[in-house]
């Protein structure tokens, strides 16, 4: 939800955009001036795509010369060589593009980091030996004559036609990303990039997501080869290089991640291209320092810097709309709510080990609806791989988990979360850079049904959609006191609050369970006393809780049930009254306390993975 003078202004600059490259060819004949421009939109199309993967999605990719290059030789072919109509062609080539990112996204978005981006650039250079070497197919330096470009009927496109068919299409990318970012999809692909277990336990499917970023990128990517095959009439491996996925990576980390980064990379680094394509040497240096400059001084691109300048001058322009006013209590939605005292989770011989520490021995628990259900143990008592083993995050060794009736053993967590299990982290997961709105809004995600290309679109259905999110995320909020907060950064909260909007986010999933795991860690004696009533509203509200705290008051206070853990062996069950008084779990106190495994940075083998 921007403000109406970001809307504004945003309109505006649209059509400023549009009757320049409308006028621009009346006011010049220039053939290299309209070129540089033509240039300018190519580039740009090329790298609003990638911008989903790299900026919002967070996947580093150098291999994109090689979507690009099958863009421009699916055209090549097809109208060279296979006589196909030029306009058809030019789908066809975004179509291949988009299945080659999907046969490249498969294999390589099983890695991270450093090793998905040697997987890219593997794959472009696999691209650039393939055409270069495979002459009777691709002719290499050679090259394709006689690609054919689109015309209106007998008129061939000059250079006007050409600049305004490239800026049609940047301008059709731009609204068509610009839609899907300010959505369910661009809240999605940030959470994947700020914390994938957390999007995983929302019900994100982060292996989807980053999928879908790298099909998007290769597109766009593809439909830019295809401009340039089909405007020179001619492609050959001299355009295919290395060099060329750097000039693209560079076009979107020196303009920046938000949605006008890649327009204003272009058109700078274009420009510069274009001075510089005399003096290849100083063009390739030119390219790193503005790297490295960007990196270190401008670590949000020329668009965040921009933003930076634009917020200190004018601050209006970023003042948010009014919330609407408060409406209904918010409720868990009829279909997630079961009868109190129903079975809903078992678990049996639940066991874990790393090595040869073992933080699960053959542990059996059973929950029931409307409780709330406490699990406590000294430091190093498992508590925390186990909420892992319940939600998905780590697989267990052997034994059997039944939610709800049905066995979710090896499932992946976003598949566990949408069926109604939610969670909160020992250590904060929230979405730091994204609202307070907006993390709630994440909450929500599996609750949205509205597609991709409503929102690529701009459906009615796609506003109706957000529409209904932000009523309900302000619900949740309102419930747990944090609506005046709503347009405020995630990270800059105070802890006590970044505690509360982490169970907000999960409220937001509508669970059926609600794993807390130490959800008083580190609030003062007040908050604590606050949150009992909290998790009390909760219950309330149809939800069971199973709880991990270490303050015992909080525990005693409000559990019906509390399972006791002790170096992976559960050691008591019972109400509160009974466990204060076992002497099993007092010894298990008393004891020397070891520090517990992170379970959340221990190894867990296909984990997260749909």
């Amino acid at each position: 939800m921007g403000s109406a003078m970001t809307r504004r202004a945003h309109l505006i600059g649209l059509v400023a955009v549009v009757l320049f490259l409308a006028a621009v060819p009346f006011l010049t004949s220039n053939a290299f001036y309209l070129k540089v421009l033509f240039l300018i939109a190519v580039n740009y199309l090329a790298a609003t795509g990638l911008n989903v993967l790299v900026g919002h999605a967070g996947q580093k990719s150098l291999g994109h010369a090689g979507l690009f290059a099958v863009g421009a030789y699916t055209v090549a072919l097809l109208t060279a060589r296979w006589g196909w109509n030029p306009w058809l062609a030019f789908v066809a080539a975004g179509v291949m593009a988009g299945i080659f990112g999907v046969v490249i996204a498969l294999p390589a978005l099983r890695v991270k980091g450093p090793a998905l981006a040697m997987v890219t650039i593997g794959f472009g250079i696999v691209v650039e030996k393939v055409v270069s070497e495979w002459q009777d197919v691709f002719a290499g330096q050679q090259g394709i004559y006689g690609v054919v470009p689109p015309s209106f009927g007998s008129r061939a496109f000059g250079a006007a036609e050409w600049l305004w068919f490239a800026g049609a299409l940047a301008i059709a990318a731009h609204l068509m990303i610009r839609s899907l970012l300010l959505g369910k999809y661009g809240r999605a692909f940030m959470a994947v990039q700020t914390a994938e277990v957390a999007a995983e336990s929302v019900g994100v499917s982060v292996y989807r997501f980053k999928v879908l970023a790298f099909v998007i990128s290769a597109v766009t990517c593809g439909l830019a080869g295809a401009l340039i095959a089909q405007q020179n009439q001619y492609i050959s491996s001299d355009f295919i290089t290395f060099n060329l996925s750097i000039f693209f990576l560079l076009i979107v980390l020196f303009g920046g991640s938000s949605i006008y980064g890649p327009l204003l990379g272009a058109i700078v680094l274009t420009l510069l291209d274009a001075f510089l394509a005399r003096w290849p040497g100083l063009q390739h240096f030119t390219y790193g320092a503005l790297l490295l400059f960007a990196l270190y001084v401008m670590p949000n691109g020329l668009a965040g810097a921009i933003k930076s300048f634009v917020r200190r001058v004018m601050p209006r322009w970023f003042r948010q709309s009014a919330l609407p006013a408060p409406s209904d209590e918010w409720q868990l939605r009829g279909a997630e709510i079961a009868k109190a005292d129903q079975p809903l989770l078992s678990a049996k011989a639940l066991y874990k080990a790393y090595g040869g520490v073992v933080t699960t021995r053959d542990v059996g628990i059973e929950l029931k609806t409307g409780h709330i259900h406490s699990l406590i143990g000294p430091n190093g008592a498992g508590k925390t791989t186990l909420l892992n083993i319940l939600s998905g995050i780590v697989p267990p060794d052997r034994g059997t988990i039944q939610f709800n009736g049905e066995d979710i053993v090896g499932k992946a967590p976003n598949r566990i979360s949408r069926l109604g299990l939610g969670r909160t982290f020992q250590n904060l997961k929230l979405f730091a850079d994204m609202t307070v709105l907006d993390n709630v809004k994440v909450g929500l995600h599996r609750l949205l049904k509205t597609g991709v290309w409503s929102y690529l679109l701009g459906l009615p259905a796609a506003r109706r959609s957000e529409q209904a999110a932000t009523a309900e995320a302000l619900q949740i909020l309102d419930f747990l006191g944090l609506r005046d907060k709503a347009f405020e950064r995630a990270g800059s909260l105070p802890y006590g609050l970044q505690r509360r909007l982490e169970l907000a986010r999960a409220l937001a999933t509508h669970p059926r369970l609600l794993l807390l795991d130490e959800p008083a860690a580190g609030l003062n004696p007040q908050e604590t006393r606050d949150l009992i009533g909290v998790i009390a509203k909760v219950r309330e509200k149809g939800i069971t809780v199973l709880l991990i705290e270490h303050h015992m008051d909080l525990v005693m206070a409000i559990s019906d049930h509390v399972i006791v853990l002790d170096y992976g062996d559960k050691i008591a069950e019972g109400n509160p009254g009974d466990i204060q008084r076992n002497p099993r779990v007092i010894a298990a106190y008393l004891g020397d306390e070891e520090p517990e495994v992170d379970a959340d940075l221990a190894p867990a083998t296909g984990a997260g993975h749909v």
